[in-house]
């Protein structure tokens, strides 16, 4: 796997999860070069996690080059002259494509002038792109028509897809802000041309370039493509910001371990039960700057979560409260917050104006209750039924917190206590959970990695017979470093992965491989992990070798028998947490 793409998600193993997305959006690029594909756009709230995951799409699909080219663009918030636009629109789309076909990655990023792009044109004898850049640079010179300049920009993908007879996936990211920060005039001061959306009318049907497109605000989104792009061209694909429970757990682990923070596994379930799975709320809880952080205890973990709900300088709350306070303070001061929480804690059933008017006592005339439950379901801040009087709050878990902190006190006259909340929700977590191993007789082999790789780090100076059998070197361990999915290399450049790496201050390192099938791991697995044992001793000559092995659905006989031969130690449970 390459990334010529730099996702915004930092370092790639960050992005945890979305198995079932992947599988899906999977089958719908397969269908791309059948011409099969119709355009989507991804409908999430902001800190999805949508941006990342079209991103990794867009760096799956330059890896395996096949049939599908992908370019990715970004709207920004940046005011922009729309000549402008065309050219770094244009750019960005040939150097991804030059990026494509030559194997050059930095392209993708670092794009070529349009000189140089004509110069590959020439090259490649590829017409198209000679034309286009002659085309551009003549009316960016003479202040021509700079109408057609953009329609040779947007349109280009799928020019070049019919002309060159291949097929492109065209990912436009933050597609609303076209409407917002786009110009007529060169120096951005008359109102932006909302109706450049509208350029990709007919191209949201073409099936040769079909589009992929995102934006941070799901009503304005919305709108805009049912204005300019007609709704029914675009499939509408809903995108839940929250993971699977293995998942979320798998988002601890990896956060915590790309952070250095300790926790134990008692907490990481904990955190992931307080931040509902949420990628981005736990990121923010492993991060934050709270400054008695102790994610190593009940306490310490619902101090931090309820911190970055409540404090200003958070992240988590600098990220939603901004947002919610700006919303609001459009629409009306208490009543509108009084609406939105009402709504977000009883976000089971729809309630129409008159509903509201009646259970709040809210002194305004029903159509002005109806402008403001408009106002706030734009802002995606609530959502609306097939009928225009029906609303419902947000099912969004993350949302409702940060609501409650921020007017709660307000409209109740008394504030939300998450502290204690949060610790007689972690009392009823751990009634559930008295026996960590029960739990994870249900969670992927991922996870009981993650697990093992932590309490390798919590336990303080012990011998591998605490964990695994079969152990013959019973010196007592002192971990200084746990590593996780570490690469070593063959001698003939093969490349193996390693699942855990711990290294004890007495030169030892133990080496583990973790599997979790329905059936017992055989010969053949055990004789794959003995080769990458004997590798890494052959890379590493003056380390001493602890091979260990966990596999949680047990051994073949055979398998029994070579671990025992070779000095693998095995375990089909995590003894110690």
């Amino acid at each position: 796997m390459q990334y010529p793409l730099t996702e915004k998600i930092g370092d790639p193993e960050l992005l945890v999860g979305r198995e079932k997305e992947f599988k899906h959006f999977g089958k719908w690029i397969k269908n791309i070069p059948k011409r099969l594909s119709k355009s989507r756009v991804i409908i999430a709230r902001r800190k999805s996690g949508k941006t990342s995951f079209v991103q990794r799409i867009f760096n799956q699909l330059w890896t395996e080059n096949k049939e599908v080219i992908p370019f990715y663009f970004e709207f920004d918030e940046n005011k922009m002259w729309y000549p402008e636009l065309a050219i770094k629109y244009y750019r960005a789309f040939a150097s991804q494509y030059i990026s494509f076909i030559t194997r050059a990655p930095n392209l993708v990023i670092d794009h070529l002038s349009l000189e140089q792009i004509r110069e590959f044109g020439i090259s490649k004898s590829i017409e198209p792109l000679i034309n286009d850049v002659d085309f551009l640079i003549k009316n960016k010179e003479i202040g021509g028509s700079h109408g057609l300049m953009w329609k040779t920009a947007c349109e280009a993908p799928h020019r070049y897809a019919s002309v060159l007879d291949t097929k492109f996936l065209v990912i436009l990211d933050e597609f609303q802000n076209i409407t917002k920060y786009i110009y007529r005039d060169e120096k951005c001061q008359e109102e932006a041309d909302e109706t450049l959306a509208g350029s990709y009318h007919s191209l949201a049907e073409s099936k040769v370039a079909p589009m992929l497109v995102t934006g941070s605000y799901a009503g304005w989104l919305l709108k805009v493509i049912s204005q300019y792009l007609e709704a029914g061209r675009l499939s509408q694909i809903r995108f839940s910001p929250y993971l699977t429970e293995d998942e979320g757990l798998e988002a601890v682990y990896k956060y915590a371990s790309f952070y250095e923070e300790p926790i134990t596994n008692e907490t990481v379930l904990q955190i992931n039960e307080l931040c509902m799975a949420d990628p981005f709320f736990i990121s923010c809880v492993i991060i934050s700057d709270y400054e008695d952080k102790d994610l190593t205890t009940s306490k310490g973990v619902a101090d931090t979560v309820d911190y970055e709900l409540s404090e200003e300088n958070a992240e988590m709350y600098l990220t939603w409260g901004e947002y919610i306070h700006h919303t609001v303070n459009e629409v009306n001061d208490q009543n509108a917050k009084n609406i939105l929480l009402f709504l977000s804690k009883n976000n089971e059933k729809y309630f129409t104006p008159t509903d509201l008017k009646e259970k709040l006592g809210l002194d305004l005339e029903i159509n002005e209750i109806h402008k403001q439950l408009i106002v706030l379901k734009e802002a995606d801040l609530i959502t609306r039924a097939v009928s225009n009087i029906h609303f419902r709050g947000l099912q969004d878990g993350t949302l409702n917190l940060i609501l409650r902190k921020s007017f709660e006190e307000e409209i109740k006259e008394f504030a939300p206590d998450f502290k204690q909340e949060f610790a007689d929700q972690i009392a009823e977590l751990k009634k559930e959970n008295k026996q960590l191993q029960g739990k994870l007789n249900s969670l992927s082999g991922k996870i009981a990695e993650n697990m093992l790789a932590t309490a390798l780090r919590n336990k303080k100076r012990f011998s591998l017979s605490k964990f695994f059998k079969n152990v013959k070197d019973n010196t007592v361990l002192n971990i200084q470093k746990v590593k996780e999915r570490v690469h070593i290399q063959r001698e003939d450049g093969k490349n193996m992965e390693l699942d855990i790496v711990a290294q004890s201050s007495c030169d030892r390192v133990v080496l583990v491989e973790v599997k979790k099938t329905q059936t017992k791991t055989g010969l053949n697995k055990v004789e794959d992990f003995q080769e990458k044992v004997e590798v890494y001793k052959t890379n590493f000559p003056d380390t001493i070798v602890l091979a260990a092995y966990l596999s949680l659905g047990g051994f073949t006989e055979e398998a029994g028998d070579f671990c025992l031969r070779h000095g693998i130690a095995v375990a089909e449970i995590i003894e110690e947490l």
